[in-house]
């Protein structure tokens, strides 16, 4: 029996006028990108790939270019006052700008997508160097955030033109089994998620496959509401969230209040071996959610047999859901910079499409337990 999320991207994927390879990089407007790609490569362990600034000719910014398996981060910071990045980063403090997206032909993709009113960010422009060149081109989202579309196939060097290579022989730390990057969530406005949805749906030819409500996402004191976007071959997912009424401000409204604005709230992040990755990542100092242990009392009643043991789930907090082909296991960061924004969540899918539905309830309580704790609940 064919599922719903199947069925909405079999016709996403019929009809696909923007073919994506999946997600090229994620960049972050950052304070300090040196000490950013630092905490990346020491807590996450990313591998230093690539350096761009005044060495290489860019005058305004600097940017530091590190990698994972297929997921590769850029940490870009200014070095000036009054220009863009500068802006971003007084503005929304550290977050994502871009999420850039690997295509066969970035020039087809900014016509597909400015044809159907998409707001051009960048026309179509040629990269080259000694390895060959990138085409790169883009447009609007929600907030400030902008899709790069990123045509590399005839490039050969570690990033793009404009990049050297970067690495320190020192520091080499070894990697935690993140593989790519499996969704990015965006928070928008009160009543914007569905002009959001349609401009996914009409813009980029993205689908909705699934959509919750105020009843599937609160609590006793806050709810938003959530539809999930994705392309054609599903490898590019958006969810987008809103804010709806509750008795006290919701997570959405707090990240809104404090980034300024619409923006990328959490960039998820795949792994074959969840109990490795959180293991490792805790080791370094990353800090995650946590749900009380009760969670696991009827963990196997609720989501069936699982192939991995509950005592290691139980001790790094590790939440487990199923859907109709399959189960996952997925675990929340705290705000990785100061303000209430920016997070990454952990995810393992052993066969389910989904995102994890039956721990909204137990998953949105602990981020009021920490929004409590900082006066903003």
């Amino acid at each position: 029996m064919q599922t719903a999320i199947a069925t909405a991207l079999q016709q996403a994927a019929a009809t696909d006028f923007l073919p994506l390879q999946g997600t090229d990089y994620v960049e972050f407007y950052v304070g300090n990108a040196k000490q950013a790609a630092h905490f990346y490569m020491s807590a996450f362990g990313f591998q230093a790939l690539a350096y761009a600034g005044p060495e290489t000719g860019i005058r305004d910014k600097v940017s530091y270019v590190v990698r994972q398996h297929k997921l590769t981060f850029v940490l870009t910071t200014p070095l000036r006052a009054n220009n863009p990045v500068a802006d971003h980063v007084y503005r929304h403090g550290d977050g994502v700008k871009v999420l850039a997206l690997r295509v066969e032909n970035a020039a087809d993709a900014w016509h597909q997508t400015t044809s159907r009113g998409g707001k051009s960010y960048l026309e179509p422009v040629t990269l080259t160097d000694t390895n060959g060149e990138v085409v790169l081109s883009g447009i609007h989202t929600y907030g400030e955030t902008v899709h790069l579309f990123v045509e590399r196939k005839n490039y050969k060097g570690s990033f793009m033109p404009g990049f050297r290579p970067w690495s320190n022989p020192y520091f080499a730390p070894a990697d935690t089994g993140l593989l790519y990057v499996d969704h990015c969530v965006g928070n928008v406005g009160w009543n914007q998620m569905n002009p959001w949805v349609k401009f996914y749906e009409d813009v980029m030819g993205f689908k909705n496959i699934l959509t919750f409500d105020d009843h599937d996402i609160s609590t006793e004191y806050s709810a938003l509401m959530s539809k999930v976007m994705s392309n054609g071959n599903g490898y590019v997912k958006f969810p987008i969230n809103e804010p709806a009424e509750g008795k006290k401000k919701s997570q959405v409204e707090e990240y809104l209040e404090f980034y300024n604005g619409e923006g990328v709230q959490h960039v998820a992040l795949a792994t074959n071996d969840i109990v490795h990755t959180v293991t490792e990542l805790r080791n370094r100092g990353i800090e995650f959610l946590q749900v009380p242990k009760t969670y696991y009392d009827d963990l196997l009643e609720r989501v069936g047999q699982i192939d991995e043991d509950i005592v290691p789930l139980r001790e790094l907090g590790i939440l487990v859901d199923r859907d109709e082909e399959g189960y996952l296991l997925q675990l929340f960061t705290k705000p990785v910079q100061d303000r209430p924004t920016l997070f990454f969540e952990i995810i393992q899918r052993k066969g389910a499409k989904s995102f994890g539905k039956g721990n909204f309830k137990a998953l949105f309580e602990a981020i009021e337990r920490e929004q409590e704790q900082r006066g903003n609940l």
